[in-house]
């Protein structure tokens, strides 16, 4: 069978399984993932509308390290293939699809497939050669992306846009604090808070990664680490207020949680905007195992929430657009715009043959790298 761009066949490929959760991502990655063969789909049992892609890049996101665990809000059943944000080349199509042709390369939406995604579809991970999709979850890969930043785009930006423009309602002009900016995720932020012409102080704890960081777009960069590698984090308030003329941020990205929430909540302004977007450095909020609820949760004292008169916002971008299906398309728009303008470009990091799926996926628990971290199925 062949495609644009070159030859393939149905030949067997390989394809990562998550046996069962784990008490934790390590132990998952450590003792319940296999690499396995992985036969071509048998396309017969397949549906009209869907489709087989051949995986190019498939992102290694912070949401496949807890779904190994169970301890991510939703839960795919084991055994599954992991592997959120893919991207590809068609390679087979069913008799009804008309979005898509063999050949073309496409992104896939992980609302509408893998291992987050609901119904029949959640076992197709991008952690494979080939994955399975339904038409309606597939997008035209831009022209201006590679399949490296194509797998990177989607999950980022829609969680960076929801939470700064949606959710913050960032405007021009304002100073927005973006904790733990060298992730894929804060690299987004990054970017979305600079195309809606805001000013960005940026923290994380490598020096190195945060010269990075501002190469991407920030206007100022925080090591917010203690100097003698203690647990925690260093006073930092001080600086924020000497960056602002004393006045404080107008708005908080915070994808970090713990002592940086606290203290995050002495450098805004009065009337500014907490956004929680996440819990990074303390990833253990609920039990192992898939077992639930949340024994160790974040908790923030109420006393400089009302004296400072902030808006704490949850912002769960997923949870938001499954009961508001409506928010998505202005947001998509948006992000395809700015990345045909050329004003946006995922930032690709570290890339890894399957071979090495344990060390991609630690790479990332670890926080190693810059940017987004790539699986390539395909060698």
């Amino acid at each position: 069978m062949s495609y644009k761009g070159g030859v393939t066949s149905r030949a067997p490929g390989q394809r990562v399984v998550i046996s069962d959760f784990g008490e934790d991502p390590p132990d998952a990655i450590a003792r319940l993932l296999a690499i396995e063969e992985q036969l071509f789909p048998d396309v017969a049992a397949l549906a009209p509308t869907d489709v087989v892609i051949a995986v190019e890049s498939a992102a290694v996101g912070w949401v496949d390290l807890l779904m190994t665990s169970g301890q991510y809000q939703h839960m795919a059943a084991p055994p599954y293939t992991p592997g959120l944000e893919y991207s590809g080349r068609v390679i087979w199509a069913g008799a009804e699809v008309r979005r898509v042709a063999v050949g073309d390369p496409v992104i896939a939406d992980g609302f509408l497939t893998g291992p987050r995604s609901k119904g029949a579809y959640q076992r197709y991970g991008g952690f494979a050669t080939y994955a399975v999709a339904p038409e309606e979850a597939l997008l035209p890969l831009p022209e201006e992306l590679s399949f490296d930043q194509g797998c990177n785009l989607l999950g980022n930006y829609e969680t960076a846009y929801h939470c700064l423009i949606t959710r913050g309602q960032l405007r021009p002009g304002e100073t927005v604090l973006i904790h733990g900016a060298s992730g894929s995720t804060g690299l987004a932020a990054v970017h979305t808070a600079k195309q809606v012409g805001a000013r960005v102080i940026a923290t994380g704890r490598s020096p190195s990664k945060l010269s990075a960081v501002q190469e991407q777009g920030a206007d100022h960069v925080l090591a917010i680490g203690n100097p003698d590698q203690s647990p925690g984090v260093r006073r930092f308030r001080d600086e924020v207020k000497a960056l602002t003329d004393g006045r404080g941020v107008d708005v908080v990205y915070d994808g970090v949680g713990g002592d940086v929430s606290l203290e995050s909540l002495r450098c805004v302004r009065f009337g500014a905007r907490f956004l929680i977007v996440g819990w990074a450095s303390t990833p253990f909020v609920a039990r192992g195992r898939g077992q639930r609820g949340a024994p160790r949760a974040n908790v923030l004292p109420t006393n400089l929430i009302m004296m400072k008169g902030l808006d704490v916002l949850g912002c769960p971008t997923v949870i938001s657009t499954h009961r508001d299906p409506s928010i998505r398309a202005g947001r998509l728009a948006a992000i395809l715009e700015w990345v045909r303008s050329g004003g946006l470009r995922p930032a690709v990091g570290p890339v890894y043959p399957l071979e090495q799926v344990a060390e991609a996926m630690l790479a990332k628990w670890s926080s190693r790298h810059v940017g987004g971290c790539v699986l390539r199925p395909g060698g």
